[in-house]
């Protein structure tokens, strides 16, 4: 299971194209077929949580020649499967910071917003289950 933070103009879309993504904590391994829960961007004017998809194409972008240390970043394409029924923001995210808890909220505040980057991240099936709620 996957999570991308980023910036979009059209969260209702069908489809979503996200090009040459950066990726942390699992993220370049998102392949076709797995599943990808889609928060806009508040850096933004993003509103968080929006929707949920299945990954219907999956490229990683090559490394530029001469640079030693690169994110890996990736292609994705998405097609949307739901729309987020309730909201889940970075506000209420912010409140989990025991980077130890084990809190699905504490897993995403901490691969999102400790380092507030647009990225693609792997989560953890508990809280792929926490984000199911929200739909």
């Amino acid at each position: 299971m996957y999570a991308i933070k980023v910036g979009i103009t059209d969260s209702r879309a069908a489809v979503f194209e996200f090009n040459d993504q950066k990726t942390m904590y699992g993220g370049k391994a998102i392949a076709e077929g797995d599943q990808v829960f889609i928060f806009t961007s508040e850096n933004e004017a993003g509103s968080g949580l929006v929707a949920r998809g299945v990954v219907s194409a999956a490229k990683a972008t090559p490394q530029k020649p001469g640079i030693a240390r690169q994110t890996p970043r990736v292609s994705i394409t998405v097609r949307r499967t739901a729309l987020a029924k309730l909201r889940l923001v970075r506000n209420e995210l912010k409140l989990f910071s025991d980077w130890n808890d084990g809190r699905p909220e504490t897993e995403l505040n901490f691969k999102f917003y400790r380092q507030a980057t647009n990225k693609i991240v792997g989560i953890s099936d508990k809280t792929a289950i926490f984000l199911d709620r929200f739909f």
